[in-house]
């Protein structure tokens, strides 16, 4: 019986974990091949090198903040607002290693020194307000309003986690569900 090889996925996963650790230069294929629990050469399977695995984290997480969250967003019936709730439920929920937090951050780091993750960020960033624009576009006739309501959305799903601030006598919980309440009126 042969020996079962490591998921490519499982390789980009891994490199994802590192790469919101500690950067791109946190992801080594030796590192990764230690989180794993397997030798380096599986690796060399999937992937010409390292930087062909970057390309691919990079190529992963666009589509998996954009199409994929899309997707999974309209698989269900409902109004834009529904659709939004359900956004607002996805991307608060859970620590998924494509769509956390912390490879969020480390790819906009990234993005300052890299032209190529920056173009990568900038396609992302504007399919997801574009996708924003529509929903809100459904139930909001000021384009204004609509732009607004877009940016708000989007600069707490990347702010959100960096503002230390107490919330006064109310949890961030409550907080959050306030601003979601407004944006969905």
């Amino acid at each position: 019986m042969g020996a079962i090889r490591t998921p490519r996925d499982k390789w980009v996963e891994e490199g994802l974990r590192a790469l919101a650790a500690g950067g791109p230069e946190a992801v080594r294929v030796e590192v990764l091949a230690q989180a794993l629990g397997v030798s380096k050469g599986g690796f060399y399977g999937y992937f010409r090198n390292r930087a062909a695995l970057l390309e691919e984290m990079l190529a992963t997480w666009e589509r998996g903040v954009t199409e994929d969250v899309i997707e999974r967003i309209e698989r269900d019936a409902g109004d834009a607002r529904e659709r939004l709730g359900r956004l607002f439920d996805f991307v608060g929920s859970g620590e998924a290693p494509v769509t956390s937090a912390g490879v969020e951050l480390a790819i906009r780091d990234w993005a300052r020194r890299d032209e190529g993750v920056a173009r990568c960020l900038r396609r992302a960033d504007n399919r997801r307000m574009d996708y924003l624009r529509k929903l809100y576009g459904a139930f909001c006739s000021d384009e204004g309003d609509v732009e607004a309501r877009c940016l708000i959305t989007f600069s707490l799903r990347i702010g959100d986690h960096l503002i230390a601030a107490d919330n006064g006598p109310r949890s961030r919980t409550e907080v959050l569900a306030a601003v979601r309440d407004r944006l969905l009126s």
